[in-house]
């Protein structure tokens, strides 16, 4: 996006009656179409927070001299806050019938529903309305159309009508741009919501802690986190002091790139500047440290954690049991996960999903079954990564009569299968020698136009290699060269074990030369698979040629 889409204008002044005339044209068309969509939009469920709202309303209609219009705008805003956009749309309807004025309140409130709802055509309908009975549109207007238009991903119209609206000399504040810059953020355009926030300062209006917080939470999610830090040191330079949410977006960036030493450094800088860090820095950290392994480190944040009164919630309790499996250490693993409920934390599908997962690929595949059937009796729904999980521990334990009862099951539940899903089936097959049905199965995938990975043409070679149909798998090995894909160094390992164990020598290092050129370098697992083939064949020179190339590229 170019720097004169952001530009602010200060254009000659333009009268306020051209700005009305021109949104009424534009949302011309939009007023003719309003009337119809509230209909569409005009059912809610029956809450009973929502019904004692509806019905205090409904009172208030009846009541003579009615109310002031603040006590209705007042009910409006608390159906808004409950997110019963549609329900707050048609109670507004009856002010109108009962001839009861909406004033610049009600209509603001209209606006956001509208945009919450993802209709910014007949947002800017009432928009019209506002400037039909001479209101003067105010900055809660302006910024909540922003918004609207900054949800549905339409942000250079939101810059544009931010143009045109300072052309007109309609004031904005920190919120506006606030919102402009997430919007921009969102897109991906982090360097331009840099610039707009550079440009405020000639507009007299000072950048704040919430516009940098964003941008630097967008920095560091793209992992630029050396940029977000010079964002946070001119932070403090211009005493726009860091909060919780500062430190934590930079905690989160420090943890993705891996550097936890900053990581842990930042929460003790917390605690020097009495910055009281939240149960998501806790999570974030403790799920860094677990995913690297260590678990006692982990261990010392949580007490740390615990001691400054911050509970953990189920995201933490997730990261440490996943932590615990990655290190193998199952019976804490399964502590953990039994105090969730202990704590009066409810464990949720990711919950169950981390814990069948590990029990699986710690070959503990009754307990996975046991614990996939409790999350029917405490209504915890499965989506498709437990499915998959639970699918892949059984196919590896050579436990197909029940793998397919599971994939059933996951149609019968509208979870569709995926790539993960086929592969493991795939390989599965592969192993337990049923090559007709892989390969049938393989040809199902992409009929249903899931396209394979390089994970699963792998598992096919390999199952067809070790399968004595070396032909079909070399057929599948060139289809991918043709088609340009990146082959890795295990699927290139794959077909030159196909060649050695079928004694197919030259072609083994023919491969072995052609995968060099392609750029993928073989380790010591794809020479020693080799190696061991030229021996047994009594390929002495070779092997021993190759030995030699494998020593001095320090493979051995």
């Amino acid at each position: 996006m170019s720097l004169s889409t952001l530009r602010l204008r200060s254009a000659p002044s333009l009268s306020v009656s051209l700005f009305r005339h021109s949104l009424l044209c534009y949302s011309q068309s939009a007023c003719t179409r309003a009337s119809a969509m509230l209909h569409s939009q005009s059912h809610y469920n029956n809450h009973n927070d929502h019904n004692d709202a509806v019905a205090l309303f409904n009172r208030m209609l009846l009541m003579r001299p009615p109310p002031p219009t603040f006590q209705f705008n007042n009910i409006l805003s608390s159906l808004v806050k409950m997110q019963r956009f549609p329900t707050a749309i048609s109670l507004s309807k009856h002010l109108d019938f009962k001839g009861i004025t909406s004033d610049l309140v009600t209509l603001n409130i209209l606006i956001n529903c509208f945009c919450h709802l993802g209709q910014i055509t007949l947002s800017f309908s009432v928009l019209a309305t506002i400037l039909k009975r001479g209101y003067h549109p105010d900055v809660i207007t302006l910024t909540t159309l922003i918004k609207g238009l900054c949800l549905r991903g339409e942000v250079k119209k939101a810059l544009k009508f931010h143009d045109d609206v300072v052309a007109l000399e309609f004031q904005l504040d920190r919120i506006s741009y606030g919102t402009l810059i997430n919007g921009l953020c969102k897109i991906g355009e982090t360097k331009a919501a840099i610039q707009l926030m550079r440009n405020l300062e000639e507009r007299s209006i000072k950048p704040d802690v919430v516009m940098y917080n964003i941008i630097i939470d967008s920095l560091c999610k793209n992992k630029l986190v050396g940029e977000a830090c010079n964002l946070y040191s001119e932070m403090n330079a211009k005493q726009i002091y860091p909060n919780v949410v500062t430190y934590t977006t930079l905690i989160y960036g420090f943890c993705i790139m891996g550097c936890l030493i900053e990581a842990v450094a930042l929460l003790n800088e917390m605690k020097l500047k009495n910055i009281n860090p939240d149960v998501y820095t806790f999570s974030i950290l403790i799920d860094a440290l677990g995913k690297e392994g260590k678990m006692k480190a982990a261990k010392i944040v949580l007490a740390v954690m615990m001691k400054a009164y911050v509970k953990p919630d189920v995201v933490t309790y997730n990261s440490l049991v996943d932590g615990y499996f990655l290190v193998n250490e199952v019976k804490h693993a399964k502590y953990v996960f039994n105090s969730m409920a202990q704590s009066g934390v409810t464990p949720g599908v990711q919950s169950y999903t981390i814990m069948i997962d590990g029990l699986c690929k710690t070959k503990m595949v009754d307990e996975a079954i046991s614990l996939f059937e409790e999350m029917k009796h405490k209504n915890v729904i499965p989506n498709t990564i437990t499915f998959n999980s639970l699918i892949d521990g059984l196919c590896k334990s050579g436990r197909i009569a029940y793998v397919w009862d599971l994939v059933d099951k996951m149609r019968d539940r509208s979870q569709l299968a995926d790539v993960i899903t086929y592969s493991s089936l795939i390989d599965a097959l592969c192993k337990n020698c049923h090559l007709d049905q892989a390969i049938a199965l393989f040809k199902k995938m992409i009929t249903q136009e899931i396209q394979p990975d390089m994970y699963t043409y792998t598992i096919l070679i390999d199952g067809l290699c070790k399968g004595g149909r070396l032909k079909i798998a070399q057929e599948v090995f060139q289809h991918l060269l043709i088609k340009g894909y990146h082959l890795d160094i295990r699927t290139y390992t794959v077909m030159i074990s196909g060649f050695c164990k079928a004694g197919l020598f030259d072609e083994a290092l023919a491969l072995l030369s052609k995968m060099e050129d392609n750029g993928c370098i073989p380790n010591a697992i794809t020479f020693d698979i080799i190696i061991c083939a030229l021996f047994e064949k009594d390929e002495n020179d070779k092997a021993e040629k190759l030995l030699r190339e494998m020593i001095a590229r320090g493979l051995l």
